[in-house]
């Protein structure tokens, strides 16, 4: 089967969206919520751009390559250069490299691709 590019472009602006909302509204939200939403919404959306991009490979292979780019940006986070720290300086760039190594980040992005994978098999499994 292969993923429909309009429902995961529509999905992508969707995560997208209620990533940023959970920075911009932290103030709003539980604090479990605000402490672990972002990243774990960073990760689905690493798994949704996954399937945009691998629209006809399985779900295993998706969220393998998803979890391999997450947790590497995670651990890049390790290094500190002043050519990267200056791209974590911009917005965009502190969005998706982040500042610093977290291990509860790890297992925000992993449960973020799970949640990707699980609603995947369970749509097609109603499908």
């Amino acid at each position: 089967m292969q993923r429909n590019r309009l429902v995961y472009s529509a999905l992508i602006v969707l995560t997208l969206l209620s990533g940023l909302a959970s920075r911009q509204f932290q103030d709003f939200l539980p604090t479990f919520l605000a402490t672990y939403a972002g990243d774990t919404l960073w990760a689905l959306l690493v798994f949704l751009l996954t399937g945009f991009l691998l629209p006809k490979k399985s779900i295993f292979l998706n969220a393998l390559v998803a979890l391999i780019f997450s947790f590497g940006i995670e651990i890049s986070q390790l290094y500190h250069a002043a050519w990267i720290d200056t791209i974590r300086q911009t917005r965009l760039g502190g969005l998706i490299l982040g500042f610093g190594f977290l291990w509860s980040d790890l297992l925000c992005y992993t449960a973020g691709i799970a949640i990707g994978a699980l609603a995947e098999v369970l749509f097609r499994r109603k499908n």
